[in-house]
């Protein structure tokens, strides 16, 4: 595990709440000159904490449904494994495949503007391998509540963060607004000067298109990809079954004040309640998850959990 001081913890909460701000303006909330809060950054990057910096953005404004598969497998023999591996990875619908522990074993997703485009893959998973899982489950994506990683600066001051939220509903932009979003969520912090020469474009232009899109929410923030198993945290995906459906913003409003929480997601589909959660062991999730059963007894059913081990296709747009 790779040690960070309190300096470190601040510049990486600025650069979670906006990573396209400036090193000066950083450096000035931190305490710290803009050269320094460049080595810092510099050497968190070499270490690998930081893995990259990207752009939130609202995938359904575009036209495009967000889909995701979890699978448990049964009789499932290493080079079975390998094989449906190779299955999904080698289809164009899947966007992103990833190994988990906990109540599945693979998740797959899949970006596509028809959700009937999807069906032949399906039909030839389960032709083909259905009798493997003893369970597969299925959700669509409809936006999230973003909260970032306050736990950064828990305990050391207020971290009290206003959630990125998805503006619901559809809009229209055009190649240039598509082609500055592919930048921005390859690189958030791609100067606006190199996004204009990239496209053949000028810095005026770029800037009020980068504006435009941000105030459609189509853009709803600038982040930093943290490797957060070499600071001592866990990222784990915890879904809830309710029996009162009514009561899900009473569950949302309590654990929103917890730090720990990263993003709330909504779906439709096998959760009722989908929540990610950073924490420090496998312990502390079943504290946070008991305190909520205890808290809320007759609203919640049913949980389960998992978090991503490994991943074979990551791919963001």
């Amino acid at each position: 595990m790779e040690k960070i001081d309190l300096k470190d913890r601040k510049i990486l909460y600025e650069l979670d709440i906006d990573s396209r701000q400036s090193f000066r303006n950083i450096g000035r909330k931190v305490g710290l000159s803009k050269d320094v809060v460049a080595s810092r950054v510099k050497k968190l990057k070499e270490t690998g904490i930081i893995i990259r910096f990207f752009t939130y953005y609202d995938i359904l404004q575009l036209g495009v449904n967000f889909l995701r598969f979890y699978f448990k497998f049964q009789y499932v023999t290493p080079e079975i494994k390998e094989e449906i591996i190779n299955h999904f990875m080698n289809d164009d619908y899947v966007n992103n495949l990833f190994s988990t522990e906990g109540s599945y074993d693979l998740g797959v997703l899949m970006m596509v503007e028809n959700i009937s485009d999807i069906y032949p893959l399906w039909k030839k998973t389960l032709q083909k391998y259905g009798d493997y899982f003893s369970k597969q489950v299925f959700s669509a994506y409809m936006g999230e509540l973003i909260y970032g990683h306050a736990f950064l600066l828990d305990g050391i001051e207020k971290t009290d963060r206003t959630p990125l939220r998805k503006n619901w509903g559809k809009v229209k932009i055009d190649n240039l607004d598509l082609e500055i979003l592919k930048l921005l969520v390859s690189d958030s912090r791609m100067p606006t000067i190199e996004i204009a020469k990239k496209l053949n474009s000028n810095v005026t232009t770029i800037h009020s298109r980068i504006k435009r899109l941000v105030d459609l929410k189509v853009i709803l923030g600038f982040s930093v990809e943290l490797d957060l198993n070499k600071i001592g945290y866990q990222v784990w995906k915890v879904d809830f079954y309710l029996s009162e459906y009514t009561k899900i913003n009473q569950i949302i409003k309590y654990i929103e004040k917890n730090p720990l929480l990263y993003c709330v997601d909504y779906t439709i589909g096998y959760a009722d309640l989908e929540l990610e959660i950073n924490v420090k062991n496998i312990n502390q999730l079943h504290e946070i998850i008991e305190d909520l059963h205890s808290k809320f007894p007759k609203i919640i059913r049913n949980y389960s959990y998992f978090r991503v081990v490994e991943f074979y296709k990551w791919f963001n747009f």
